[in-house]
């Protein structure tokens, strides 16, 4: 643990390696390819990636400024969006780290990671329900705002030693633009702490899904190592434990708040708790109930506004038939994995979109 990965800059000359960079800047570009700043960009791929792994290599490289929006729906929150040259760093730091994390990172984690995400998770949970008798459901209140800068920084370190590369991660780290305030305080604060440490990462950098990771991985080895309970799920902040024994959990959940309060985070007191399986569980916008997973009503109707506002668009000419079928066919996609098929016509149907070609 204390040697840690990037011995003698090994990583940073990945990072810097112009087809490196390449790569990276594809990968970013992804489903973007039309935004002006990222055909902008992919116009002069090469010499861009070149331009790049100097400035990164001379130590000349600084991020850019973000552009942020805000969003209510499924709860209110700020993303930001970074300069895509600065994604496309995001991109290059994540590649370079994500195999040396992999071995570290427990397998039912869930968020941000191949091989995994939203619907695997989902089945893992909605399998538990039907093989164990209680579920502690916890999530992190406002997580990403909530991120120390100086607690995250430690938790990688605790893994890489590889200065270079960590400088740039700090910068990205330090770049962070302001996020909703929050007022915690821990063990050995004074009245000024709260102020006087930097928190918050922006939700929508590939940097900040894969730094979430690394911070509760202690979280996820605390659980299921140290703990021993291995029937838990977990998808970015929130979480589940099951078992048969319902004080155990919540003796557990004592421990998860010990837990996060060394990362500087304390666990939603309202949101939560231990229940039996038997009864509904929210999770992931569906809920389950002894395996059988609905998507929840407040999804469904926010589905079927954005379906019924695209049909709009398209009846107006301002999107094509192409993106109205793409958009269907990834919230059919999503839906299909709910218990109940007869939802998707149901909704296609209320957006006025009965028969559309999916």
């Amino acid at each position: 643990m204390a040697k840690g990965i990037g011995r003698n800059g090994e990583l940073f000359k990945i990072l810097c390696d112009p087809e490196h960079l390449i790569e990276s800047a594809r990968d970013a570009a992804r489903g973007k390819r039309r935004k002006p700043d990222v055909a902008k960009f992919l116009l002069n791929l090469e010499p861009e990636c070149f331009r790049l792994a100097r400035e990164l290599a001379s130590g000349v490289w600084q991020p850019g400024g973000y552009r942020s929006f805000h969003i209510i729906h499924p709860k209110p929150r700020m993303i930001s969006c970074a300069p895509f040259e600065d994604r496309v760093v995001h991109h290059a730091i994540v590649s370079v780290l994500t195999a040396h994390f992999e071995r570290r990172f427990v397998a039912h984690s869930y968020a941000c990671r191949v091989g995994k995400g939203t619907h695997r998770a989902l089945a893992r949970a909605a399998h538990l329900t039907k093989t164990r008798a209680f579920v502690l459901r916890g999530d992190v209140v406002k997580f990403f705002p909530s991120i120390d800068h100086e607690v995250v920084k430690r938790e990688v370190r605790r893994a890489v030693c590889d200065e270079a590369l960590l400088r740039v991660l700090d910068q990205i780290i330090d770049g962070s633009n302001p996020q909703e305030p929050v007022q915690e305080w821990y063990a050995g604060d004074d009245l000024f702490s709260p102020l006087e440490r930097r928190r918050g990462l922006p939700i929508g950098n590939q940097t900040s899904q894969f730094l979430a990771n690394v911070l509760l991985d202690r979280l996820d080895h605390a659980v299921m190592d140290q703990s021993g309970f291995g029937d838990y799920t977990r998808y970015c902040d929130d979480f589940l434990v099951f078992a048969d024994d319902r004080e155990a959990l919540w003796d557990l959940r004592a421990k998860i708040e010990g837990v996060l309060e060394t990362l500087r985070l304390s666990l939603h007191p309202r949101k939560g708790g231990v229940h039996a399986t038997k009864s509904t569980i929210p999770f992931l916008g569906f809920t389950i109930k002894r395996g059988q997973r609905r998507l929840k009503h407040d999804s469904v109707v926010r589905a079927t506004r954005r379906l019924r506002a695209v049909g709009r668009q398209v009846a107006e000419g301002l999107i094509s038939c192409e993106s109205l079928r793409a958009r269907i066919a990834a919230w059919v996609g999503h839906a299909s994995h709910a218990s109940s098929p007869r939802v998707i016509d149901t909704v296609l149907a209320r957006a006025r979109l009965a028969g559309a070609p999916a």
